[in-house]
């Protein structure tokens, strides 16, 4: 069983708060023309991944919080491509790619061993 409301101890929601303060920091750069467009899909995939693993750590079952892990993986998936898709616009530059990059990678591996040990723990 899932202990609830532990989920600011969880370093990878830690991880996932400090991806979100980068995004916004990126995207109050992009043209005012995004703001409705790319700026605000990444802004929501960045929130997307620490409100998941938010809300899963308050369900009653590591088969549901599994679920909200597996959420947020894909949103971190999708904020990594469109940090990619920021830079050939010319929005974000390669230096900040690659330090968004570096984690959000850590991320997902973070993601996926936890994911993982939930799955061991339902066993």
């Amino acid at each position: 069983m899932v202990s609830k409301h532990k989920f600011r101890d969880l370093k990878i929601w830690q991880k996932a708060i400090l991806i979100a303060k980068l995004t916004y920091q990126r995207c109050a750069d992009f043209p005012t023309e995004e703001r409705y467009g790319l700026t605000s899909q990444m802004r929501r995939a960045a929130v997307s991944i620490a409100s998941n693993i938010a809300e899963g750590a308050g369900r009653g079952s590591n088969k549901d919080f599994g679920n909200f892990v597996s959420i947020a993986t894909g949103s971190a998936y999708e904020l990594e491509t469109q940090f990619i898709l920021a830079t050939d616009f010319g929005y974000v530059s390669i230096i900040h790619l690659d330090e968004i990059t570096e984690h959000l990678s850590e991320l997902q591996r973070m993601l996926f061993g936890f994911q993982k040990s939930l799955q061991t723990q339902l066993q």
